[in-house]
């Protein structure tokens, strides 16, 4: 009786799985991943974007009409050959096989697969080249290479550790202290409008220190070309609209290639920033190591309500950040 009794409680559960395999099993590849993407809600547009971009040049072309079924180690390890021969990098090798696996996880959740059709297999192996970070004399001919906007963002990227669009969204009215600038939001690439901070919920911020000579940039700046709503960095040709990204992009490409600044090869915009962390003095004090939200993380010792306290390394270090002003 017992074994009639549960022969009969598991028939629903194991009908079920079957009518999902008869289901999913026979889909392609190209239509099960649109049910698939639907469900990544959580994705920004720049992931989005990034995740479209590696469907359509590299999944779907190769593997989009294949049957769901039909997937073993054996397929993916032809698909990450056949992008080894066909040139592709391997930064791009490795998001690829790292979209591809949990796009078949999720069909192995479903009971498509006997065996796990990654299990097994090598992934890429890409290994990022060492990040070069410009010496404090380096810096000082980067900084004055471009136009205004270019040393404005120049100082805020080396002086205040800020990201790329995190500079491009300074605003006056973040000045919170002499030597402390709050960081509430970032001009989005793909959007190009004013959103919340990378890796942060809405209303979260950071504060970080401010050097004497970043904070004489931004208030020279804005003397000079004023603002927007406490903006200071707007699209040249429609001050309505936010700071392009492409513009300090442009302006790098020119400043690589001409012969008088001093750049060491493999250096990017991005370098700057990593000059914050690893200035001389205060490699304590890390880049993320400053009051988010309403409390504050790493080694700043939590205080008080959001707004009314500084977070006690901040103060002080922006002086161990400056350089002389050029």
């Amino acid at each position: 009786m017992t074994e009639i009794y549960n022969a009969k409680k598991a028939a629903p559960r194991g009908q079920a799985k079957t009518e999902r395999v008869a289901k999913y099993g026979a889909m392609r590849f190209g239509e099960y991943v649109s049910q698939w993407k639907a469900g990544q809600r959580d994705l920004g547009p720049a992931s989005v974007v990034h995740l479209e971009s590696l469907l359509n040049i590299h999944l779907l072309p190769l593997l989009g009409s294949r049957r769901m079924d039909t997937f073993d180690h054996k397929v993916v390890e032809d698909f990450l050959q056949t992008l080894e021969r066909n040139g592709v990098g391997l930064a791009a090798q490795a998001n690829a096989f790292d979209k591809l696996k949990a796009i078949l996880l999720d069909a192995d959740r479903l009971g498509l697969f006997e065996d796990n059709p990654v299990a097994g297999v090598k992934p890429p192996q890409h290994d990022p080249k060492r990040v070069v970070i410009p010496s404090p004399e380096q810096l000082r001919q980067i900084r004055t290479a471009g136009d205004d906007s270019f040393l404005l963002v120049a100082d805020l990227m080396s002086g205040c550790g800020m990201r790329n669009g995190e500079a491009f969204a300074v605003n006056l009215n973040n000045i919170v202290a002499d030597d402390v600038y709050r960081i509430t939001e970032q001009v989005n690439r793909t959007t190009c409008q004013y959103e919340r901070l990378k890796h942060r919920k809405i209303g979260e911020y950071r504060d970080v220190p401010l050097p004497a000579r970043v904070r004489q940039t931004i208030e020279w700046y804005a003397a000079k070309h004023g603002t927007v709503d406490g903006y200071l960095l707007r699209h040249p040709g429609d001050p309505a609209r936010t700071f392009p990204h492409y513009h300090i992009a442009n302006q790098w490409q020119r400043i690589t290639r001409a012969s008088h600044v001093g750049i060491p090869d493999g250096t990017v915009v991005y370098g700057m920033r990593h000059f914050a962390s690893n200035c001389p003095g205060r490699l304590d004090v890390p880049v993320r190591n400053v009051r988010i939200g309403g409390c504050e993380r790493r080694c700043c010792p939590v205080r008080a309500i959001a707004g009314t306290e500084r977070p006690r390394r901040a103060q002080g270090t922006a002086a161990l950040l400056a350089l002389p002003v050029v």
